[in-house]
């Protein structure tokens, strides 16, 4: 690989009000690398990579591409340069071709002034075959190619546009392994072609096999660039959280006795259209349930379902012994049920809101008095409480929420219906795309509710999130229970065989 430095990052600072994002970062990244950017939420990374791409404006400092200063940098001018970022959240439009959406704003036109569809195809075919996807369609619509092909497609985009230096942020983060691994041979191509990557991830496994260099972050600093030939896992952890890393969360004990009288949520025979088939099971009161499977199994279906926010097909639910109908959320949220759904930017976040807004929005009537109005004073007593009771990291409750780290949006977002005291708690992927460090955090507080009496299920695509936390285990293979697990029977091996296959007859 050539040494030649083509980004050079001189005493870069950016200040944000009442925080320090960066501090002092002098980084240099080498032509045609692979260069991962690891650290806890809020440790800096995004923020370098939205200055990098002129997203943010330095508050000081220099940066030096192609061995010109970029004086006036935006994204606009980085684009020229040759300088794209490829967010976690995929920019494309679902309602386009995936032709439409590589050459969005520069489709060809003919001299009759018309888009001349054939050259945007074979334009499009050329791109396509660059990131690994020679056999699609560029006439298909993007609503109708899965989320690996969403990547790869805004990749080819990028490619478009003669892109040279790449910024990939969380780009298998919602992948399956399968998915994943073609993401990354496909980065290993591009390395071949002398197109260099920044790559921010919190898969510490995967950054060992795709990067070349590893540049670790914390509290908005550059702790230390690591060679990946000789780093291990445990290595950039402890430089990640500032202290010896000594293993993963370990709850104290694991329920071990089922008493009948007990049961939080039994539901039988649970159908939701193709998705979910003739599922029961029960939960016991302060129980962690897993429900494991491959993507598509089913999983966030049942949770939904059994919040009211999906219409099930049949099946009876049972909330301590008695049935309810649960056709709504409004009827789910009275029994003192409460989802955390996946995806906390889309379904969760008011992003213009503050963090005390957004603990609040949920329980409205709590902060009112009797003439209807806003008190004000409770609403924001309650929001201090819970940023104090979850540690989270924020300026103030009137901070917008936008700008907390992923770990500390999560939080927020637990905050919100923790107040209302919940029964039963569904966590959809609890963890995804948030830090080592603040994922224990996290698991701390699931495990307290746990030990308080909340009754929980939680879906998790990490497999060692489900033999650290949870009491038993459900496995699903195409919507369908295969298999049941005690704490004591769990192991990656036993998971995989029941989420892989059908029950036997």
């Amino acid at each position: 690989m050539s040494e030649q430095i083509v980004y050079q990052i001189e005493h870069i600072t950016k200040k944000f009000p009442g925080v320090v994002a960066l501090h002092d970062i002098n980084l240099q990244v080498r032509r045609g690398e692979i260069m991962a950017i690891v650290g806890e939420n809020g440790a800096g990374k995004s923020t370098l990579m939205n200055i990098l791409s002129g997203s943010y404006e330095p508050t000081q400092g220099k940066l030096v591409f192609d061995g010109e200063s970029m004086q006036q940098m935006n994204p606009i001018y980085a684009q020229e340069k040759g300088i794209a970022m490829i967010h976690q959240e995929l920019s494309l439009s679902n309602a386009l071709s995936v032709a439409e959406n590589i050459y969005l704003g520069r489709l060809p036109r003919n001299k009759a002034g018309l888009v001349d569809r054939k050259k945007l195809y074979e334009d499009s075919r050329k791109m396509l075959t660059e990131v690994g996807l020679e056999h699609l369609d560029p006439r298909t619509l993007v609503r109708d190619i899965n989320v690996s092909q969403q990547q790869q497609v805004e990749i080819a985009k990028a490619l478009s546009l003669n892109a040279k230096f790449l910024i990939l942020d969380e780009p298998t983060s919602s992948l399956t392994p399968k998915e994943a691994d073609i993401l990354l041979s496909i980065m290993r191509a591009l390395r071949k072609k002398g197109i260099t990557m920044l790559y921010i991830s919190h898969k510490l496994d995967e950054v060992l096999r795709i990067s070349d260099r590893i540049a670790v972050f914390r509290d908005g600093e550059l702790i230390q660039v690591l060679d990946t030939k000789t780093t291990e896992i445990d290595d950039m952890i402890s430089l990640m959280v500032g202290r010896k890393y000594t293993g993963g969360f370990v709850r104290d004990h694991y329920k071990t006795d089922y008493d009948a009288k007990e049961v939080a949520l039994e539901v039988e025979h649970l159908t939701v259209g193709n998705k979910v088939q003739d599922v029961s099971f029960r939960l016991y009161k302060g129980e962690l349930l897993g429900i494991a499977g491959l993507v598509g199994a089913g999983r966030s279906e049942i949770l939904q379902a059994l919040f009211g926010a999906d219409k099930r097909d049949s099946g009876t639910i049972r909330i301590y012994g008695k049935e309810v109908p649960l056709r709504n959320t409004s009827e789910a949220i009275a029994h003192k049920m409460a989802l955390i759904p996946e995806g906390r930017k889309l379904q969760s976040l008011f992003l213009k809101f503050t963090v005390k807004e957004n603990i609040s929005i949920a329980f409205l009537r709590k902060v009112l008095n009797k003439a209807r109005l806003n008190t004000g004073r409770k609403e924001r007593l309650i929001a201090e409480d819970f940023v104090e009771k979850l540690r989270i990291k924020t300026a103030g409750i009137n901070q917008k929420i936008i700008n907390l780290s992923g770990g500390n949006q999560q939080k927020v977002v637990l905050a919100r219906w923790l107040v209302e005291k919940p029964d039963i708690l569904f966590l959809d992927e609890p963890t995804q795309g948030i830090d080592v460090g603040a994922k224990n955090e996290i698991y701390q507080i699931i495990n307290e509710l746990a030990e308080e009496g909340t009754s929980i299920i939680m879906v998790s695509s990490e497999m060692q999130e489900n033999l650290s936390l949870c009491d038993r285990v459900i496995t699903l293979y195409e919507g369908r229970v295969t298999g049941e697990l005690r704490h004591e029977e769990l192991s990656e091996e036993s998971m995989m065989q029941y989420m892989s296959q059908a029950k036997e007859a």
